[in-house]
């Protein structure tokens, strides 16, 4: 959603060019795994400002009209990753199907509480701006959810 009218880019554009950089960095991802997310993170942020700023820089000009700041944060869900398509060993080993662990199965976490299947985040962005010229945009990447994680993106613009 963009908070202004007044976008750099197109607001489709723009979930377009994050669609892109999400399925690039986390599409053939199985599942959530941790020693993975950094590169992930600096792929979908790489790929994001490298298009922006391609497609604001005007025609015949050296630099963009636009300063940008992309931020991605990736939460892991509260899943073992042996329930995300990841077969559990063995010669026996099957494909299970993604499954949510709730307050009814089994306990499972380290604090002897069953999960609850997700993990709560709320992140919140205020800023003093002129309203004519900077903005912010975020969205959130639906293709992690059966690979047990969160992708949300924002993106800051400032006019230069």
């Amino acid at each position: 959603m963009a908070s202004t009218t007044n976008t750099p880019i197109n607001a489709t554009r723009l979930r377009q060019i994050a669609m892109d950089a999400c399925q690039l960095a986390v599409g053939t991802a199985e599942y959530y795994e941790h020693s993975k997310v950094e590169g992930w993170n600096s792929t979908i942020i790489n790929s994001i400002l490298r298009a922006v700023i391609s497609e604001s820089t005007p025609s015949g000009s050296q630099a963009p009209t636009f300063k940008y700041v992309v931020n991605s944060t990736i939460v892991q869900h509260l899943v073992p990753t042996s329930a995300l398509n990841k077969p559990k060993g063995g010669s026996d080993a099957t494909k299970e199907e993604p499954h949510v662990s709730t307050s009814s199965d089994t306990p499972t976490a380290t604090d002897g509480k069953p999960h609850v299947g997700r993990r709560g985040m709320h992140s919140a962005t205020q800023a003093f701006w002129n309203e004519k010229t900077d903005g912010m945009w975020s969205f959130k990447y639906d293709g992690g959810e059966g690979k047990g994680m969160d992708v949300v993106v924002s993106v800051i613009w400032i006019g230069i």
